[in-house]
């Protein structure tokens, strides 16, 4: 790390978001799997970029496809992975750009480093606060039987703890509310950031 120097470039943050006209923001969607992360993610990023905005959607399984395919789902890897989408989101931002990320991020901690990286004021976040039970029963993945059987080690919500956010931007609940609900609700918070 001594050799390192960080280099200044001529074009930076403030004015690619003057280009972009728009205040760039990580939007982080927290929750169990099945919670609906995903699918809020991906509604709010389609309206934002039909508003005009330019956005750019991160995903758990996404993500562990390409720069976390080396991680396993222990509690170290999960948080190495959960600092390379911190480091991936950074520079999204200084990019301009609005990024909704999803992963279940279950520790508070790891959180915390998100938004000590990205910046507080960067930092937007989405607790979709869906019940296990209901989570359980929108398992199209198989992940929650695997895990019960034992099949799966340190799922989160069955053999490892979630930690909720103390002081979420939003909680959604998609048990109670559609998905257009919950974007509407998400993007009436949100809007009034990224100008």
């Amino acid at each position: 790390m001594n050799n390192l120097h960080k280099h200044n470039f001529l074009v930076d943050q403030k004015n690619r978001s003057k280009r972009l006209n728009q205040t760039p923001k990580l939007i982080w969607f927290t929750g169990l799997s099945g919670s609906g992360k995903s699918t809020l993610g991906a509604a709010v990023e389609k309206k934002l970029f039909d508003l005009g905005y330019m956005t750019y959607s991160l995903d758990g399984d996404n993500i562990r496809m390409g720069i976390g395919n080396n991680l396993s789902f222990n509690a170290e890897d999960r948080a190495e992975n959960i600092r390379r989408i911190a480091e991936v989101s950074k520079l999204m931002l200084d990019a301009g750009l609005v990024v909704c990320a999803s992963f279940i991020s279950p520790f508070k901690k790891d959180r915390q480093l998100v938004q000590s990286l990205v910046g507080k004021e960067n930092y937007f976040e989405v607790f979709v606060n869906t019940p296990l039970e209901v989570c359980q029963t929108r398992d199209v993945k198989g992940l929650y039987a695997k895990a019960k059987k034992g099949e799966i080690k340190e799922f989160t919500g069955i053999s490892s703890p979630y930690e909720p956010p103390v002081a979420p931007d939003v909680i959604i609940d998609t048990s109670k509310m559609s998905i257009s609900e919950a974007t509407n609700i998400i993007l009436d918070k949100i809007k009034p950031k990224l100008s």
